[in-house]
């Protein structure tokens, strides 16, 4: 297991992408829409993981579903949850008793994304657990969409240390962990701290 990517919801996708860029200079690519969910992101590609921000492109839509509706609730921006990597996903969710979805979505030049996820509602009732996701065969990871890289050293949690951990099952992950409300509270990218609540 591997830390694949961080979640930041935002209201509007382009002034959130200035925000990262002005911050830390880092550039983001345009992801697309996720059929049926009502949201849309871009993507800040950073190597080996990357940043997704996503917004609500359709309200109605969005809040009928679970991943629109974890995305339009809330103040925005603000870090919102934390996906890890896997090439058994079958094994995680039977672990877990998580159920296994598939998900896509096109790129603007129409490269199709393809993978299999599992336990997106678990985090959103409880941000500071992941979620997993597999990737499909032939899949152009979404990190190396730029020559750019950046490292992730801390991905700063609130909650559960015990749930947390038998949720990753021991893996290594940059988690620093402490008690409370469960919740994303901030990013480390190369030494400097990424918290959207401190964005204009």
């Amino acid at each position: 297991m591997e830390l694949d990517h961080v979640l930041v919801a935002v209201d509007d996708l382009e002034a959130a992408a200035k925000e990262v860029e002005q911050r830390h200079g880092l550039a983001s690519v345009e992801g697309g829409r996720h059929p049926g969910l009502g949201t849309a992101n871009r993507i800040v590609p950073l190597g080996e993981t990357y940043l997704e921000l996503v917004a609500v492109v359709d309200e109605a839509e969005a809040v009928a579903g679970g991943f629109g509706g974890w995305v339009a609730e809330g103040v925005r921006p603000r870090l919102l949850g934390w996906c890890v990597r896997t090439d058994d996903l079958d094994a995680v969710a039977a672990r877990l008793g998580l159920t296994i979805a598939d998900g896509s979505r096109a790129r603007p030049d129409g490269t199709l994304l393809t993978w299999r996820m599992a336990g997106l509602e678990r985090s959103a009732e409880e941000p500071s657990l992941p979620f997993f996701i597999e990737w499909g065969n032939g899949t152009p990871y979404p990190g190396e969409a730029l020559a750019q890289s950046a490292t992730i050293d801390e991905l700063r949690l609130q909650g559960d240390p015990g749930r947390i951990a038998e949720w990753v099952d021991g893996a290594k992950l940059p988690l620093s962990l402490g008690e409370g409300e469960p919740a994303v509270l901030a990013v480390v990218l190369d030494g400097a701290v990424l918290d959207p609540s401190r964005w204009a």
